[in-house]
């Protein structure tokens, strides 16, 4: 048989007009693959877009791209101009786009604007206008209330998870308290109020539950020397290549003494949880769609039954064994095709509308889980706690997607891989029938 008929023949197997159970198989093994794409597709849009939007709030927010950390003792942060000037000297670094130092301690947050209130906090001292300079701060944090700048030395934003912990907003007081340790080894608390100007987000609860900033001069003298980070954060121009190695082989030369990180070595762990985590669940969801194509082996197995008589008729005309299982291979293959048109679109349109799909979803749980709770409680719903489907306080609050489409050419591929591997068994076991053993049967 030639490549055209076979593909004929294939093709009046799938689109026969008669209703034959093999045939319904055929198309319910289509759906199949195509309802099993849509996870698939949506689990790789939220892990690649919720891993790169973590990861990018670390890096930008954070980390950076490389950290000079610089000792307490040392002259580059004797003073505040000394420690402004090692920054000026870092930015002249090649491949870096920005530097600035921050100094970073620990603190005990108490709100005076009524309530009990208190968090353990981390202490951000940045320069004033880190907030418009940065590209990372600018486009990354959102403002909730107030304004994002210093308006004296006694300014403070916080981020929103901790003016919600503290319950203070604009214009509210806090307290600060840090402790230093001298060489008697009795920690020294020392405390300062600052009022709130500003109150930001950054979407991610983890990050915004932890921050308060202050004025880098303020934070100079505020934060006690032994117990505080000295730091001066490089932004380069090459976050995901060499180039962040290059950077900070020029920062270790030029601050022979100091250590230097990148972004990669500082947050190692957590970023091999994500992609652990990542592989994990495209490994699941996968399965899910083998499992789907071997459907299609189970309708081959059918369709070879019904058409036992039309194999051994064919091949008695001069059709060859190699003809047939290409045929019922083609068919596998057209399954997959019809999988993928299926599946695919609304792998892409569930991706693109993840937000709205998860929130619908919310409701519609937390309405049946109200119902439910009513029945149980005799109507009285005041003790239900919704349930959320993804909580802002692990991941982002509004979930980003990214698919690319060497993804979705890669799932396509895969799928009709699969569609064939599934077809080869009973594609085989149709090209072995026997057309004298098949007519005597009849």
């Amino acid at each position: 048989m030639k490549a055209r008929s076979c593909f004929l023949y294939a093709f009046r197997i799938v689109f026969s007009k008669n209703r034959t159970n093999g045939r319904k198989s055929l198309f319910a093994s289509m759906f199949c693959i195509g309802i099993s794409l849509v996870p698939l597709l949506a689990v790789m849009a939220i892990s690649d877009g919720m891993i790169d939007g973590i990861t990018g709030r670390i890096i930008g927010l954070s980390t950076q791209d490389v950290d000079i950390f610089l000792s307490p003792d040392s002259e580059e942060a004797s003073t505040l101009n000394a420690f402004l000037s090692a920054s000026e000297d870092a930015s002249s670094l090649d491949h870096v786009t920005q530097a600035y130092p921050e100094i970073q301690g620990t603190a005990l947050a108490t709100s005076l604007s009524g309530g009990n209130y208190r968090s353990g906090a981390c202490v951000r001292a940045v320069p004033d206008d880190i907030f418009s300079r940065n590209e990372s701060f600018s486009s990354l944090f959102k403002l909730v209330g107030g304004q994002i700048s210093f308006q004296d030395g006694k300014s403070a934003i916080l981020c929103q998870k901790m003016a919600d912990d503290l319950n203070v907003g604009v214009g509210g007081r806090i307290s600060l308290v840090t402790a230093s340790l001298p060489e008697s080894g009795m920690p020294v608390p020392k405390s300062s109020v600052f009022t709130v100007t500003g109150i930001v987000s950054c979407g991610y609860q983890e990050l915004d539950a932890l921050w308060v900033f202050i004025p880098l001069k303020t934070g100079f003298s505020f934060l006690p020397r032994n117990a505080a980070s000295y730091s001066i954060r490089l932004k380069t121009d090459g976050t995901f290549t060499s180039v962040v190695q290059r950077v900070k082989h020029d920062a270790r030369l030029m601050f022979p003494l100091c250590p230097v990180w990148t972004w990669s070595e500082m947050n190692s762990s957590q970023f091999e949880n994500f992609s652990s985590t990542r592989i994990l669940l495209l490994l699941i969801m996968v399965l899910i769609v083998l499992v789907a194509s071997v459907n299609i082996s189970s309708a081959l197995v059918m369709v070879t039954m019904e058409r036992l008589k039309e194999i051994a008729i064919l091949k008695s005309m001069g059709a060859s064994s190699r003809g047939i299982r290409v045929s019922f291979l083609m068919v596998g293959g057209i399954c997959g095709l019809g999988g993928l048109v299926v599946g695919l679109p609304l792998g892409v349109l569930a991706a693109i509308y993840m937000n709205p799909i998860l929130k619908l979803l919310e409701k519609l749980t937390n309405l049946i889980g109200g119902a439910v709770y009513a029945i149980s409680h005799l109507g009285n719903v005041a003790g239900y706690v919704g349930i959320r489907l993804l909580d802002p306080a692990y991941y982002l609050q509004d979930i980003p997607t990214t698919l690319g489409a060497g993804h979705v050419l890669a799932v396509a591929l895969m799928t009709f891989f699969l569609s064939l591997l599934a077809s080869f068994i009973p594609a085989a076991r149709a090209g072995r029938e026997k057309p004298l053993d098949t007519l005597r049967k009849l």
